[in-house]
């Protein structure tokens, strides 16, 4: 499946799809196979689901429980 076919918005992806097609396009492109331009939309893919997951993450530290004395409670971050 070349980069083109997997052309949906990471946004349209959850974590775990956007990860797998991530490790998917590396195993490809590590093959040495693919032909420069497919080797360009791929790199240029897999930078797209990179953020996007980075993205992810960081949303998910943020939402983690936090301690605050005995207690456990939601994190929530201040709004400017």
């Amino acid at each position: 499946m070349s980069a083109k076919a997997q052309g949906n918005s990471p946004s349209e992806l959850s974590f775990e799809k956007a990860l797998e097609e991530l490790e998917a396009l590396v195993a490809r492109m590590e093959d040495g196979k693919l032909p420069l331009e497919e080797s360009l939309a791929a790199y240029q893919r897999g930078a797209e689901l990179v953020k996007f997951c980075e993205s992810k993450l960081v949303d998910a530290q943020a939402r983690i429980a936090v301690l605050e004395g005995d207690t456990l409670r939601d994190f929530t971050p201040e709004t400017k």
